[in-house]
C-alpha cells in the first residue's frame, strides 16, 4: 500500500485557522465531495483548509478483484464480518499523516475535523476516535464501524468527548440503516458525544443533511451560524 495520499485541496482565502479532511466512499475519489465546501455556507469558510484525499487504488474482492479507489478491501457484502482490519488500520495511518501535516502548519488538533462517507466514514471514525490528540469533531455519513470492539477494548482518552455526527438514509440498500444505528447506539452507551440523524434518502447525501452538518461543524469550530 502507498505511503502517502494524493489530495484535492481548497486553500483558505484568509488566514488558515481550521482544517477539514473529508474522505470519499468506495470507487469515488477526492473530487466527490469537493463541492461540499461551498454548500456548507460556514461563516469561517475563508479560514478553512479543505482536504479531500484520494484513497489508494487496490483490488476489491466483492467487485471481482477489480482495482479501484478503496480505503480497504471489502471481502463480503455483510460488511461487518470477515473485515479487512489491516487495510482499515493502514488507511487510518495515512489520514493521521494528513492531520500531522496540518498540525505542522500551526493548526491546533482541536481545529481539525474529520468527515467521511461510507468507507470514508469508517476511516474517519477509526482515525478520529483513536487519535492521541483532541480533534474538533467527526462526521460519519451512511457508514458503519467494524473495528468498534477494538476501540472498546483499547479506548483512546483524547477524543472520548469529541462531538460526532452520524447521518444515514432510511432507504440505504448499500449500508443498511440498522447497521449504522447500531454503531450510534453502542457509542452512545459508551457516553461518546454523538448525534444521530436519519433522512428519507438512499446511499447518498441530501440538502437537509448538509444543513445539519453545517450547523454541527459551526458548533465544533465554536462559531455561531
Amino acid at each position: 500500500m502507498q505511503t502517502d495520499l494524493t489530495t484535492i485541496e481548497i486553500q483558505p482565502n484568509s488566514n488558515h485557522q481550521y482544517s477539514i479532511i473529508w474522505l470519499h466512499g468506495l470507487g469515488a475519489d477526492g473530487h466527490d465531495f469537493e463541492n461540499i465546501a461551498q454548500e456548507l455556507h460556514l461563516k469561517v469558510d475563508t479560514h478553512i483548509h479543505y482536504i479531500f484525499p484520494n484513497a489508494p487504488i487496490q483490488p476489491v474482492t466483492i467487485n471481482g478483484g477489480m482495482k479501484m479507489r478503496a480505503w480497504y478491501d471489502i471481502l463480503e457484502r455483510t460488511l461487518d464480518s470477515n473485515v479487512d482490519i489491516a487495510g482499515i488500520y493502514q488507511s487510518a495511518t495515512l489520514i493521521e499523516q494528513l492531520i500531522t501535516k496540518e498540525i505542522d502548519k500551526g493548526i491546533p488538533s482541536e481545529n481539525i475535523l474529520l468527515a467521511g462517507f461510507s468507507q470514508g466514514g469508517v476511516i474517519a471514525l477509526q482515525t478520529g476516535l483513536n487519535y492521541p490528540h483532541k480533534l474538533a469533531g467527526i462526521v460519519a455519513l451512511s457508514t458503519y464501524f467494524p473495528t468498534i470492539d477494538k476501540l472498546i477494548a483499547q479506548p483512546s482518552i483524547a477524543n472520548n468527548s469529541t462531538p460526532i455526527f452520524m447521518g444515514h438514509g432510511i432507504l440505504d440498500s448499500v449500508v443498511n440503516i440498522e447497521t449504522g444505528k447500531a454503531v450510534y447506539n453502542k457509542l452512545h452507551e459508551l457516553h461518546y458525544n454523538i448525534l444521530w440523524h436519519d433522512y428519507v434518502m438512499e446511499h447518498s447525501v441530501c440538502i437537509e443533511e448538509i444543513h445539519h452538518i453545517s450547523t454541527f461543524i459551526a458548533s465544533a469550530f465554536n462559531e455561531q451560524k
